[in-house]
């Protein structure tokens, strides 16, 4: 590809041998132990409240304003997501049903399918 170039020609095929092409291959592969970073700057996610809110001050923009968020209890039959992922599998935990200790829930999980036996002897 040549960039001082404009429009379709740009894109051009090239024969490479084979060593020059490992070798530009491998300018791309990082070594072992190093990250590739790729978001950096003043949208890094470590400072990015921070900085938004200098650029905010410097670009005389007023700073968004925020919903409150609605403190309401999820229906008693709606499950709600839990913040925290299944330590197994890492997927959404879900509230099904709360119920005081000692007490019997009157969700049950389900039956584990029958177990089918053949005899052929």
């Amino acid at each position: 590809m040549d960039y001082r170039i404009e429009g379709p020609s740009r894109y051009t095929t090239m024969t490479l041998d084979t060593h020059e092409f490992i070798r530009r291959l491998l300018m791309h592969v990082l070594p072992k132990g190093l990250h590739c970073i790729r978001h950096y700057g003043f949208l890094a996610n470590g400072t990015r409240a921070d900085n938004i809110a200098k650029l905010r001050v410097l670009l005389s923009v007023a700073p968004r304003i925020q919903e409150p968020e609605s403190s309401q209890a999820p229906a008693p039959d709606q499950a709600c997501a839990l913040p925290h992922p299944c330590p197994c599998c890492g997927g959404r935990m879900f509230i099904i049903e709360f119920f005081e200790p000692g007490c019997e829930p009157t969700h049950r999980p389900s039956s584990p399918p029958p177990v089918v036996r053949i005899d052929t002897s």
